[in-house]
């Protein structure tokens, strides 16, 4: 382990992932830096595998299980892009000593912007009415009235932590109503929190799905919920894919169990279903929830800081809750 200032000793990291500047260039000469885009492309580094110290995973598709970090015997932290970790195996990492750390809180606002426009554009039919003043159609008759509206909405948030408490603000500053759910209830909230989600799905008519992935989430919002729902119903998801049973959602919109959906994410990405993307009750975006520039500088940026904090000697500066650091 890293004690103190860092020392003259060279520091090998890996670049796991997509390559982006501020990723390349964030190190000084004291780090040596290694690339891997994918899986594949860790088998070529058989040669330096026992010098990898850290490892910064880029992006969420590139899988940091416990096949991968195996590779590495040396390993003492794992800096990951994103507030989701699902696709870096904590437990391993834990039992191994290797620390991870995630890219919270400066994502927050972007992700809750975009929840909300979301909302407003699957209710409203920006979407399709935009297609419709570009067909030429607007010429010869005004665009329908749309059935969805944010005026007459109860929203149940699937999850209320930094991403969900900001998505409530933006909901509180629209008056609209909101409720959560959650396996017990978040400190210093003051809406009502269900811990069944079935309860909280009866008692709405809008759902926002913003938990992590992973096994314990995989699928909640499945066929039994959006029944619940009804047929107001409407489900955005800027959490993951895998929260959501695809084929469930595409039947239930098929049905007008419920109304319509706004999604962000997918559960086989970049493959998104044939199905939704000919449906015209479904706004569908690919995964933008925090593509900006200024928002991914700054994650990238956490991504380094957190490696250069630990290989200083110091706590990192976002540790995940699977792996604490004590006494550091």
């Amino acid at each position: 382990m890293a004690t103190g200032s860092i020392s003259s000793e060279k520091i090998d990291l890996l670049i796991y992932g997509p390559g982006r500047p501020i990723l390349q260039n964030g190190f000084s000469d004291q780090f040596v830096l290694h690339a891997a885009e994918t899986k594949h492309d860790l088998e070529r580094l058989a040669a330096v595998a026992e010098k990898i110290r850290g490892i910064a995973v880029t992006y969420h598709t590139v899988h940091a299980d416990k096949s991968a970090l195996a590779l590495f015997p040396k390993l003492e932290i794992v800096s990951s892009f994103g507030v989701g970790y699902d696709h870096v195996d904590s437990t391993y990492a834990r039992e191994h000593n290797i620390v991870v750390t995630n890219t919270p809180d400066v994502l927050t606002e972007e992700v809750a912007d975009v929840a909300m426009g979301l909302l407003i554009a699957t209710l409203r039919e920006f979407v399709k009415a935009d297609r419709y003043l570009r067909s030429g159609l607007w010429t010869t008759q005004n665009y329908p009235l749309s059935v969805g509206s944010l005026r007459d909405r109860k929203v149940g948030i699937v999850g209320m932590g930094r991403i969900g408490q900001a998505i409530g603000r933006r909901l509180d500053a629209s008056r609209v109503p909101v409720m959560y759910h959650s396996r017990k209830p978040a400190a210093d909230v003051s809406y009502k929190n269900y811990p069944d989600l079935i309860e909280m799905a009866k008692a709405v008519d809008t759902l926002i799905v913003i938990v992590p992935g992973g096994a314990a989430t995989a699928n909640m919002i499945n066929a039994e919920v959006l029944k619940a729902l009804g047929p107001r119903g409407v489900v955005i998801n800027v959490a993951r894919g895998s929260v959501v049973d695809e084929q469930a959602l595409i039947a239930a919109l098929k049905s007008g169990t419920i109304l319509a959906a706004g999604l962000d994410v997918f559960a086989k990405e970049p493959a998104v279903p044939e199905e939704l993307r000919a449906m015209q009750n479904v706004v569908l975006l690919p995964h933008i929830g925090s593509a900006s520039v200024v928002t991914r500088n700054a994650m990238d940026q956490l991504v380094v800081d957190n490696l250069k904090a630990w290989f200083a000697g110091k706590p990192p500066l976002t540790p995940v809750a699977e792996t604490p650091v004590k006494g550091r």
